[in-house]
């Protein structure tokens, strides 16, 4: 018998009480586990059997669970089957290569707004697709809703700490209708509670909005550590284009960073730019991060694209507190988002994410 819907297993708590959850309204259900390659070698399989699954030139790998593996452990607490997917390759190919050209080109990239659109919801939904599962559910905060005329988006979780919506803002939307986050109704705190009282244990505890492939979100050392990657030391100059001190690399520097400019000055120096054809970080005060406005690029629409100008709120990065805006569409699948007040430290290569209300109407990648 086909399974009715496929859990995406991550060895978190998140994904161990969806699956929980899912089981007591699904008889047939599937967990899917798949591999990064950048886990503990624990969880890697010796032998992975072929599957005939191709995406972008990119054969995927299904087996069954070793017996020593660690997510057996989460096989044994829900009693269910849970697949092993090796997409090792097609991972470093599309996120951490990704993540490290980012940092090549001056920008500061957002691996997890990659990974759910091309991994979670791409490769691996496709494949529970072919599995000939109805649904497909993650341990994501956030909900889906569907409006009329067959309409469906992306909502905010309940939970405004963990919501987690930015991260999902790029997801192609024809797969919404196949999509469920249990957890988009609950609070962690409700999730870490029925752990408890159903005594399920995770064998994981790396929280979901941690970048999976860097420990100790040491991404320097990281960065530093790929293959043709060296320190290229430079100049620090301020806005008038005054050398005050040198840098041992700009991979080391995002926008709006102040620590590590070591320059001293009446008040702190934060990064402004990051100009990789001269090598030069450029930096100021406080005051100077505060922008209007800013272009954001590649949109994924989650309406039909508006003639006119909106009034929005918009998400620069995943922390920030969502500003209130007018997006103003332009050529090429762009637009212009100007602030009803100044927000700080914009930074390019981030996700920029639309709402109206609690509900994602677009995301995109903020060019300047």
């Amino acid at each position: 018998m086909k399974p009715k819907i496929a859990v995406a297993i991550s060895g978190g708590i998140d994904s161990l009480i969806t699956a929980f959850i899912l089981k007591k309204k699904y008889k047939d259900i599937v967990g899917l586990h798949f591999l990064t390659g950048y886990e503990p070698r624990s969880f890697h399989a010796s032998e992975l059997t072929a599957f005939s699954s191709k995406k972008n030139n990119t054969t995927l790998s299904i087996s069954e669970l070793p017996a020593s593996h660690p997510i057996i452990h989460i096989k044994n607490q829900l009693d269910i089957p849970i697949k092993l997917i090796d997409c090792r390759k097609y991972f470093q190919k599309t996120v951490v290569d990704y993540f490290v050209e980012s940092y090549r080109k001056g920008l500061t990239p957002n691996p997890c707004m990659i990974c759910n659109p091309l991994i979670k919801f791409g490769i691996i939904f496709d494949l529970a697709r072919q599995m000939g599962v109805s649904y497909f559910a993650t341990g994501h905060y956030a909900r889906i809703i569907e409006k009329k005329n067959n309409l469906y988006l992306l909502q905010k979780g309940t939970d405004t700490l963990k919501d987690q919506s930015y991260f999902l803002a790029l997801l192609p939307k024809e797969v919404l209708p196949y999509v469920c986050f249990p957890l988009g109704t609950m609070t962690k705190q409700q999730v870490m509670e029925m752990a408890e009282q159903k005594k399920l244990t995770p064998v994981s505890k790396k929280e979901s909005q941690d970048v999976c492939f860097i420990q100790n979100n040491n991404y320097a050392k990281f960065i530093a550590s790929q293959d043709g990657f060296a320190d290229s030391p430079g100049m620090i100059t301020d806005l008038d284009g005054r050398v005050i001190g040198n840098h041992q690399g700009l991979h080391k520097f995002t926008i709006g960073q102040r620590r590590g400019i070591n320059c001293p000055a009446s008040e702190p120096y934060y990064v402004l730019k990051i100009d990789m054809k001269q090598n030069r970080l450029i930096v100021g005060f406080k005051k100077d991060l505060y922008k209007t406005g800013l272009l954001i690029k590649n949109i994924n629409w989650f309406i039909p694209k508006p003639e006119s100008p909106l009034n929005i709120f918009v998400k620069i990065r995943y922390r920030h507190q969502a500003a209130e805006a007018t997006l103003i569409p332009h050529n090429n699948n762009s637009a212009i988002i100007h602030f009803k007040n100044p927000q700080t430290a914009i930074t390019p290569g981030q996700g920029a994410v639309c709402y109206i209300n609690d509900e994602v109407i677009a995301g995109g990648w903020i060019d300047e």
